[in-house]
């Protein structure tokens, strides 16, 4: 009896010691490791990556390429080419894929009008391919002419891995004939996961009315209910509801045979936004179960800081020389206050780096007169010096979110009678200068 009682405690302690083995990683998030082929953690504010595994991999995005096609859509209502009212009917190409229950589509009909806002919700809630390319036609006259303007856009937003071939995500091979012209019947869309970040990035801050859309969990089209993919959407119906997660808004699911099970998600808490990419999971539920894992590694382990306020300068790089001003130097500044996303512990990490705009200086690297208080004379950079640097997404590109250098105050350009008298000087120091070199070579 005795013995029984003593292997039974020891199997409880087992199962005790496994599962505080299991929750541990879950909590401290010391080291996180990631079940997708590639992941991506960026800070929506900034771009900074806070978590990296083999994220400039390219793979195939499925639905999640529908993401640019939703930047595309809402580019065209900015521009007042389209607005939301506007109606469109459905062709033969988009119809065929509506009808086809392999893609299990909303079943579009024919000579009705639709509102771009009714295919507009049915792509990104319910991630419909007919509704997408019935879009891309009436955007671009054809499927064909809109990967064009996908691929240029990848461009202008700075994405590096990419291949987009259509609108939907699906592989070339499933369309038939009617892959788009100037693409291969058997090419596919491609996004490594740090792309597939950045055009999340440029979609949320650019168009920020996206998630009001991509939050939805479900609604009406058509006389039938559509469901939004996105498991993690809280108070999602049923069982779904499991999965909720506090803050997530977005963005877009994916799977193909070829992609496997993928996620873009981006959740808000305390202000702080995040964007996630997992690609290539192994099952549906796995890849919300590793994007809440990114989640709560980020919003545990990092927090937003003020690490220089506005105002702040540089020991040793407080001024720059000045050209034609009644003062020969001018005071340089951060002109608002610096933020991150700082992991715990690395507060003591980081440093500020002053850039000047090159085409603000003159030949001899001087500013020049007349220079006005608080005018913007170049960009702050924050370099991490620690050792779990993973970059930002975008690499270096200028944005509105830049943190700008400033002047301290103003230089006035100096009248004609002083600045004669400084050529004058110049003039008669460069010959004393000369004089005395002539002089010493003498000796």
């Amino acid at each position: 009896m005795k013995q029984t009682f003593k292997t039974s405690w020891l199997v409880v302690m087992a199962v005790m010691i496994t599962l505080v083995g299991f929750i541990q990683p879950n909590t401290t998030y010391a080291q996180i490791d990631i079940k997708a082929e590639s992941a991506i953690l960026v800070d929506a504010n900034s771009g900074q990556v806070l978590f990296d595994k083999q994220s400039d991999v390219a793979l195939p995005p499925a639905s999640m390429t529908k993401m640019m096609t939703e930047y595309l859509v809402l580019e065209a209502i900015e521009n007042g080419e389209i607005s939301w009212d506007t109606t469109t009917q459905i062709s033969d190409y988009p119809y065929s894929i509506s009808a086809d229950d392999t893609f299990s589509g909303v079943g579009l009909k024919q000579n009705k009008d639709y509102t771009v806002r009714e295919l507009y919700e049915a792509m990104a809630i319910n991630s419909d391919n007919a509704t997408t390319i019935a879009l891309t036609e009436l955007i671009a006259g054809s499927e064909g002419e809109f990967v064009k303007m996908m691929n240029e856009k990848a461009e202008e937003m700075g994405l590096k891995e990419y291949q987009f071939v259509n609108s939907t995500g699906l592989p070339n091979s499933s369309l038939g004939d009617n892959y788009p012209e100037g693409t291969q019947p058997d090419d596919d869309n491609l996004l490594s996961a740090r792309a597939s970040a950045l055009l999340a990035y440029h979609l949320v801050n650019d168009y920020p009315e996206a998630l009001e859309i991509s939050s939805i969990t479900e609604t009406e089209f058509d006389d039938q209910t559509i469901r939004n993919w996105n498991w993690m959407l809280p108070d999602m119906p049923g069982y779904l509801a499991q999965y909720g997660y506090e803050g997530m808004d977005g963005m877009k699911t994916g799977y193909t045979d070829l992609a496997g099970y993928c996620f873009t998600g981006t959740a808000e808490r305390d202000e702080n936004r995040l964007i996630s990419v997992v690609m290539k999971t192994d099952s549906e539920e796995a890849r919300f179960e590793e994007t809440r894992r990114l989640m709560e590694y980020g919003f545990q382990q990092f927090e937003r800081q003020e690490l220089y306020p506005a105002g702040h300068q540089k020991d040793g790089e407080s001024e720059l020389p000045v050209a034609k001003g009644k003062e020969k130097q001018v005071g340089i500044e951060t002109g608002e206050a610096v933020q991150a996303m700082i992991k715990n512990g690395e507060e003591d990490k980081y440093e500020l780096n002053f850039i000047v705009n090159e085409n603000k200086l003159n030949d001899e690297d001087k500013l020049t007169a007349p220079i006005e208080k608080g005018e913007q004379i170049g960009t702050v950079e924050l370099v991490y010096n620690g050792e779990n640097s993973h970059g930002n997404i975008l690499d270096g590109q200028q944005d509105d979110k830049s943190i700008p250098l400033v002047a301290t105050e103003a230089v006035e350009k100096a009248n004609w009678f002083m600045l004669t008298l400084g050529a004058i000087g110049d003039f008669f120091s460069d010959i004393f200068t000369s004089a005395v070199d002539t002089v010493k070579g003498w000796f």
